[in-house]
């Protein structure tokens, strides 16, 4: 932990880019999500990124070690869906520690292999949990504004075994990502406290808030502001945003936080917005010259990609980040 608070203080620590974006370059077919262990599985498999952990290991290393090639200094583990309440949807329920500890365990192998290689850069895996596909602060019913799909403590509950299980993995990091509903969010920190009081455990949090949309707020109403004032109250790494929007548009919310927060502040925006077939179009030049903005505005401590984003993207962003001063944060991050 203390080597990541170091390299905090030294530079602009870089962040991988999509994984499903490099997933889709694959093609995959049902059979290849199967595999051999789930051939005869009752459900659909295909989009399950999640299970090509178990089922296609390698494809998930390449991965990792292409964003490490193009230099990164973190990357997520392969866990986005990983929650019994996400995997739900395939009734994989059941195999949620495994796909959580065998995805920490990949790309815990990747890292110390690069670290290996140069020590002087040491590289860290960060535990990726996605806020699920249910929200705790909003009905789904338009007929019932009182209904809640989810509750805060079964939130608690899915979130601790996956936090568990990327622990048990060999993690540096928890990263609480996609952030649309702040309660959400809220049920894995309490998690996430839980296991480190259990096991007399330390271990940094990034949180990653979205803004939705152009008026400026996560799907549950906060400003990015409110969003920071309403997790403060956890002592975190780096709070910060990715998803849904380009960088040039996320820059307005990463301003309205950079002032306000001794956490160090972490961006991981998409490839421009998608276009009419929903693939992203922008270049690593087009994006890398709108996050050199963020780097002249001193917003930035953590920087990497989100939807579309690739090695290429996440090697301008590297060359460009080398060139400044990481934004001071103080040492008792």
């Amino acid at each position: 932990m203390s080597n990541i608070k170091q390299a905090l203080q030294d530079r602009i620590l870089i962040l991988d880019g999509a994984m499903g974006t490099m997933l889709q370059r694959y093609k995959f077919t049902e059979e290849d999500f199967r595999g051999e262990r789930f051939k005869d599985y009752p459900s659909p498999l295909q989009g399950n990124n999640d299970l090509l952990s178990i089922t296609q290991p390698q494809a998930i290393k390449d991965v990792h070690a292409k964003y490490f090639e193009a230099g990164a200094d973190i990357v997520e583990t392969n866990t986005f869906s990983g929650t019994t309440i996400a995997m739900a949807d395939y009734h994989l329920e059941d195999l949620v520690y495994e796909l959580n500890f065998q995805s920490a365990k990949i790309a815990r192998e990747v890292a110390d292999a690069f670290t290996l290689k140069e020590p002087h850069k040491p590289r860290f895996v960060a535990g990726s949990i996605g806020p699920t596909n249910k929200t705790a602060s909003m009905s789904p019913d338009v007929n019932d504004p009182g209904y809640r799909a989810v509750s805060f403590d079964e939130l608690r509950i899915a979130y601790k075994l996956q936090v568990e299980a990327l622990i048990d993995g060999g993690v540096d990091i928890l990263l609480v990502e996609t952030v649309f509903d702040t309660l959400n969010a809220k049920a894995a920190l309490f998690a996430i406290e839980e296991v480190k009081d259990e096991r007399g455990i330390d271990i940094p949090i990034m949180l990653s808030g979205t803004i939705t949309d152009a008026s400026g707020r996560t799907l549950s109403g906060q400003t990015a502001e409110a969003f920071l004032i309403s997790v403060s109250h956890i002592p975190l790494l780096s709070v910060g945003f990715n998803c849904a929007l380009g960088a040039n548009l996320l820059q307005p919310h990463l301003e309205a936080i950079a002032n306000k927060t001794d956490f160090a502040i972490s961006a991981h925006p998409n490839a421009g917005l998608p276009n009419a077939f929903g693939e992203y179009d922008e270049s690593p030049e087009e994006m890398g010259e709108q996050i050199e903005e963020y780097l002249k505005k001193d917003l930035i401590n953590i920087i990497g990609g989100c939807c579309g984003t690739t090695p290429e993207h996440i090697k301008v962003i590297a060359e460009i980040a080398a060139k400044y001063k990481p934004r001071k944060i103080l040492e008792t991050v």
